[in-house]
């Protein structure tokens, strides 16, 4: 059997300024890339919230660097 190597994943990188929360439209201050793929991006109030179920999906994630997301610390190798 011949080995397969997987590339490793892209990095996200922070929201944009213009981009918007998938809840609820406020301006995005976290993008969290998903082991299934695609990617999320979410305000601040909306990031925090779910941080307990995204740090179970997410294999990366990039923060606005004004924002203090409470799972960066769950996500740290």
């Amino acid at each position: 059997m011949t080995p397969t190597l997987t590339p490793p994943p892209e990095a996200v990188a922070p929201p944009a300024a213009d981009e918007r929360c998938d809840r609820c439209n406020a301006a995005a201050k976290l993008r969290v890339g998903l082991a299934g793929g695609g990617e999320l991006v979410f305000c601040g109030h909306h990031a925090n919230k779910y941080a307990d179920r995204l740090v179970k999906t997410a294999v990366q994630y990039a923060a606005d660097p004004e924002f203090t997301w409470r799972g960066a610390e769950k996500m740290a190798p």
